[in-house]
């Protein structure tokens, strides 16, 4: 490896096994049960005799994480790892961090590495902010007079001088991911690896992680920073990565791969595959931009939710541009019995539609959200659609313009449709069970 370069991947792949239990009888006899209990505990003791990893289920199924993926990083660069959930970029860091072993290909790393995977890695729960300082400190293999003289700059950084001899199992997620960032970033690594963990604390806190892993750069340190929020990526990143299936799909400046990752996104449509064991979740949802003969463009919304109890949701809106930054917002039933939404057991369509002539030319994502006001979250989608505006020359503009303001709404219209009662889905899926 030259001097220059801190960590190279060369053919770098990470295969897991995956267990699938074979679809059961709806009524078993005892000594299927038995037969099936034997088999397993045979086959158990067979693959820990081979030294492979135990898997439940009846059959198993080769899974790579990742494959194939070479990349180097130099010092003092700030490198972004983004793409879809599942794409491989958790896993890719786990083995930078000498986590988890790779399977084949080989990973190189020169210097000392400091790890933020998720909210309070390397913390012992019983322990206080004050003896966590000190062990975190002790496992990235700094000495003591080392944390002693960083001790005060970590303390305050965190913001948790109060709760400082207080066990970090009573510290709320904030306090928690605050104080194991403050320790993984004043530690002096060589390397900083950066999970999505920063999405925990509020706004001022993440502006002030990202200084501070700019400052780390400066200093001639490198930042793996994986992320969501495509402008963070944009601001810190000198280049980054888009990680699709395992494999590296583009690789080059933050602005290109973002671009790239954005085309291959979300589409104007979805229906869910799988349903969340809540009390009420999306079923599918779509968008369509329409443009009236006479009048401006407008957004509307079809967004179908399955109830499985009679609730008073709220279904808010999320519009963002092609790097992430928010543009618009909406929602229903969120600001109590001035526009209440009932929704009876069952499916129901709610179609709302915004006004959304203020927005420039250009590629915009949508996040949706199910909640009960002020109680809790009952589900949620991720830049699940997508929409495009093209009307420079219906406009007559002669350039195009960038988005830097959007709309912002707290009710808009909506017209909601019962579609079917909780009965007929129970008892359609109920029949396909059967069969």
């Amino acid at each position: 490896m030259s001097g220059d370069v801190v960590i190279r991947a060369e053919a770098l792949g990470k295969k897991y096994l995956i267990g699938h239990e074979s679809r059961r009888e709806r009524y078993t006899a005892l000594r299927d049960v038995l037969m099936r209990t034997a088999r397993d505990a045979w086959r158990r003791t067979a693959d820990m005799a081979r030294g492979r990893a135990i898997v439940a289920g009846d059959t198993t199924e080769e899974f790579w994480a990742l494959r194939g993926v070479d990349f180097e990083v130099r010092r003092g660069e700030v490198l972004g790892v983004i793409g879809r959930n599942g794409a491989g970029k958790s896993t890719l860091l786990k083995i930078l961090s000498r986590i988890t072993e790779p399977s084949e290909g080989r990973v190189t790393v020169a210097g000392r590495v400091a790890s933020l995977l998720e909210v309070g890695t390397g913390f012992h729960p019983e322990l206080t902010g004050r003896e966590n300082i000190y062990l975190n400190g002790a496992i990235l293999g700094m000495t003591q007079a080392e944390i002693r003289r960083k001790f005060d700059e970590i303390v305050a950084f965190a913001e948790v001088e109060r709760f400082l001899d207080t066990p970090v199992k009573r510290y709320s997620s904030g306090m928690y991911v605050r104080l194991a960032f403050a320790v993984a970033a004043h530690l002096e690594p060589e390397i900083m690896v950066v999970d999505e963990v920063l999405a925990v604390g509020d706004a001022e806190f993440q502006k002030k992680c990202l200084g501070k892993m700019s400052d780390v750069a400066k200093d001639g340190r490198t930042v793996l920073f994986v992320s969501h929020n495509m402008g963070a990526v944009l601001n810190l990143c000198s280049r980054a990565i888009l990680l699709q299936a395992g494999a590296i799909q583009a690789h080059g400046v933050p602005s290109e791969v973002i671009a790239a990752h954005l085309q291959s996104a979300a589409p104007a449509s979805v229906m869910r595959d799988v349903e969340p064991k809540t009390a009420a979740y999306i079923s599918q949802c779509s968008v369509t931009v329409q443009r009236p003969a006479q009048g401006q463009a407008r957004l509307q919304l079809a967004v179908e939710i399955v109830a499985r109890q009679r609730l008073s949701p709220a279904v808010e809106f999320a519009v963002r541009d092609a790097v992430g930054n928010p543009v618009g917002w909406g929602t229903v039933g969120a600001l109590g019995d001035a526009n209440k939404l009932d929704l009876e057991p069952g499916r129901t369509q709610l179609v709302m539609t915004h006004d959304i002539s203020q927005l420039a030319d250009g590629r915009y994502r949508i996040s949706l959200l199910l909640s009960r006001p002020d109680i809790e979250y009952i589900d949620r989608l991720e830049d699940c659609l997508e929409f495009t505006l093209d009307e420079s020359p219906a406009k007559g503009a002669h350039r195009r313009l960038h988005q830097r303001w959007g709309f912002g709404s707290f009710e808009v219209p909506y017209v909601l449709h019962t579609v079917e009662p909780l009965e007929n889905i129970e008892g359609r899926r109920t029949s396909v069970e059967a069969s």
